[in-house]
């Protein structure tokens, strides 16, 4: 076993998985300046382009990323993205530009991490420098917006999560995983985020992947009891969120349930073999 696969193997024993993949939501003050009177918007072509590109329907219906397949220049193009992005003043955008600036900037942000150290298995064995208990793929600072280092967890928790509260954000934002959301074709704007969030938020309630119902007895992704307070903070609070997105058939075999009897997650890179 290589040095790497014992550190990734290490750390999904040492952590449990709920304490890696769900920090408290934490607002980051600093963040929530904004223009309400701006109309300017910001250019996230190049991301539109490239998801387009690269994303594949499975017969699952998972979204998978053909990793193997992104060209010099198109990587050349996402690293280019990525430092547009961060050169600019976000704070001078509406909030609504704002939610689709650190959205775009997470996803885009996540692959071209798995890019650089592709291939692998699965983004929880990609270690960005530090020890075994520093550094993950989500704590690592290694973005800059406005002088301010920043972490996709900073942005997952500090910033997305407590200044738009709800559950939506969790089927907007990627961590290149087949339990995880799909990722989307179309980069969010300011104006399509309430149809890409729900589009994606009904594309995952009816996937086995979100939600199974065996034998009368529920099992979600465990996103939903990581995240429980994002989703109303009960069971039944969440079983009324499937109700919200669950097509006709599940909805009916959700009707009788009342608690939640079990959750997983598969890490297994959503790449496209």
């Amino acid at each position: 076993m290589t040095s790497r696969r014992l550190m990734a193997l290490l750390a999904c024993l040492l952590f449990p998985l709920g304490a890696l993949a769900a920090p408290e939501a934490k607002l980051w003050e600093r963040w929530t300046a904004h223009r309400s009177d701006s109309r300017a918007t910001i250019d996230h072509s190049t991301w539109d382009r490239l998801a387009k590109q690269y994303l594949a329907s499975a017969e699952d219906g998972l979204e998978r990323f053909r990793y193997g397949a992104v060209s010099r220049d198109d990587r050349k193009a996402l690293a280019g993205y990525l430092v547009a992005l961060q050169a600019l003043r976000v704070s001078e955008y509406s909030r609504a530009e704002q939610r689709a600036y650190w959205i775009n900037l997470y996803n885009a942000a996540t692959v071209q991490v798995v890019l650089d150290h592709y291939p692998v298995k699965s983004i929880r064995e990609i270690r960005l420098g530090g020890g075994l208990f520093t550094g993950g793929t989500w704590s690592r600072k290694f973005l800059k917006v406005e002088s301010e280092a920043l972490s996709l967890d900073d942005i997952g928790h500090r910033i997305l999560r407590p200044i738009w509260k709800g559950p939506r954000i969790h089927f907007a934002v990627n961590c290149a995983s087949v339990s995880c959301p799909n990722l989307g074709r179309v980069a969010y704007t300011a104006g399509n985020f309430d149809e890409l969030a729900d589009a994606g938020a009904r594309a995952y309630v009816n996937s086995p992947r979100g939600v199974r119902v065996d034998n009368g007895r529920l099992h979600v992704s465990s996103i939903y009891t990581w995240f429980k307070e994002d989703f109303g903070g009960s069971d039944e609070a969440i079983i009324a969120h499937l109700r919200r997105y669950a097509a006709p058939a599940l909805a009916a075999r959700l009707e009788s349930i009342k608690r939640v009897a079990g959750d997983s997650y598969d890490w297994s890179l959503n790449d496209l073999e």
